[in-house]
């Protein structure tokens, strides 16, 4: 059994003993936490919170849980039931909210879930928000409300559509360049919300051929749900036989999302972020952000269309925090995690399936043509385990001053830019690992070089 709290809210598997898993009691008191850091942070008005969920085998459970525990801590409950991480993001500045908990694991398994916390703005809290719910919760420092001050709950099921409706108004969304360009679009859903929200979606912005796979929103998921390419081979086998245009993957929340091209062969999780930067930043010019570990081409991509790129640290709360920093007009995360802030901080695969098939239909490419047009890397991710009493500070300071004369950034671990390539060295903050993300213009140099890197260490 497995039970990880962080600054982004609690995860864990279903089930053992309290605090070994993600059981009744920890959820009831994490929610608990939750609920009185926002009514201190309130000022004492409090009183909405909006609660959605993907479709887990256990979401209806830990709903039920979350929505009795707010409503015992005496804040309203807004249920907007099955619903995605970024619609849920959108419930709570459209509702009013003081914040609002999503109840998902993302990519990870069944077995597991998580609860993830925002603030009134429908953002992730920060990391000191995220530690002080922590602190309140090993303290249960929390009082329930008395009888006559119990929440209630309201339940909205429209905040799907009206997702879909805010998306095809924005101004660079072309339903009719859509509509005309007469796209077949494969959907992989993986068995959760984006089998409702995601045909739903390619109906509105005129798709009529979509081929539904894994689109029952019934929790089982049909492969593991992380969208990379050793996941997908049902998918890309449809590529392949098919007349499909363009294959369309989610994560179970709907946050990410991986394309898949008319050969069957990926677009790359990376390359999606990238495509939808050139489309907007060839219409609306202005900066860009994405992480550390992100690919180079949305770097590359965004000088050439003359504007600036800027870097942040791994973690959505951290490149949204520099896109408000640098005005940026778009950013993401290269896991296929696409912020549009003319909608709203958040990462959306909502937006990004929009703003990409608008991109398709008016370049008139198919979907391998767009691909080669763009600066061609690739990534390798490894990570080496080190005894409990290394220190992993230590070894990446000497790492930096080893790499001293070359592009050293170290806001986040250690990233160093070579001339034709770039290491990411990363440590984790539950366990003595070091990641190691290497990009290169093919992945035989990339793993070369966090091959390279992996030595280094060793002796160091």
């Amino acid at each position: 059994m497995s039970l990880i709290k962080s600054i982004s809210g609690i995860r864990g598997t279903i089930g053992g003993r309290s605090g070994e898993g993600l059981g009744g009691v920890d959820i009831v008191k994490f929610t608990a936490a939750y609920a009185e850091f926002i009514k201190r942070n309130s000022e004492g008005k409090a009183r909405k919170i909006v609660v959605g969920r993907d479709a887990r085998i256990s979401g209806e459970m830990v709903g039920r849980l979350v929505s009795g525990t707010l409503m015992a801590m005496g804040l309203d409950v807004i249920n907007i039931g099955l619903a995605t991480t970024p619609t849920t993001e959108l419930a709570v500045t459209g509702e009013g909210a003081d914040g609002g908990i999503i109840i998902t694991a993302s990519h990870n398994p069944t077995q597991w879930n998580a609860l993830k916390l925002l603030n009134s703005n429908g953002e992730f809290l920060n990391d000191a928000e995220g530690k002080k719910v922590i602190e309140i919760a090993e303290a249960e420092d929390f009082s329930f409300a008395e009888v006559f001050e119990l929440g209630k709950e309201y339940k909205n099921d429209t905040w799907g559509q009206r997702h879909i409706e805010m998306v095809k108004k924005l101004p660079l969304v072309d339903v009719d360049a859509i509509r005309e360009a007469n796209l077949t679009v494969a959907v992989d859903a993986v068995n959760s919300v984006g089998g409702i929200v995601i045909p739903q979606l390619l109906k509105a912005l005129g798709v009529s051929n979509i081929i539904e796979l894994n689109c029952e929103a019934n929790g089982r998921f049909a492969h593991t749900p992380e969208p990379i390419p050793e996941n997908l081979t049902q998918i890309a086998e449809v590529m392949k036989t098919s007349d499909a245009d363009c294959g369309i993957v989610v994560d179970p929340d709907v946050d990410r999302l991986a394309l898949v091209m008319e050969n069957g062969e990926m677009f790359v999780e990376e390359y999606t972020l990238v495509a939808v930067a050139d489309y907007v930043l060839g219409h609306t010019p202005g900066s860009t952000v994405s992480n550390l570990s992100s690919s180079r081409a949305l770097r590359d991509v965004t000088r050439a269309h003359g504007c600036e790129y800027n870097a942040a640290a791994v973690g959505e709360v951290n490149v949204v925090a520099k896109m408000k920093e640098t005005g940026a007009i778009i950013g993401g995360e290269g896991n296929g995690g696409v912020i549009y802030p003319e909608l709203h901080y958040g990462r959306d695969a909502l937006v990004g399936v929009a703003l990409f098939l608008t991109l398709l239909a008016k370049s008139g490419k198919k979907m391998t043509e767009l691909k080669a047009g763009y600066p061609q890397y690739a990534i390798a991710k490894n990570k080496i385990t080190l005894t409990p009493e290394v220190d992993v500070d230590g070894i990446l300071e000497a790492a930096k001053r080893h790499f001293s004369k070359e592009e050293v950034n170290d806001i986040d671990g250690v990233k160093v830019d070579f001339e034709d390539c770039w290491v990411h060295l990363r440590k984790s903050n539950t366990e003595p690992i070091i990641r190691i993300y290497s990009e290169a213009s093919t992945m035989e140099k990339a793993e070369a070089l966090g091959e390279e890197i992996k030595n280094l260490i060793a002796n160091l």
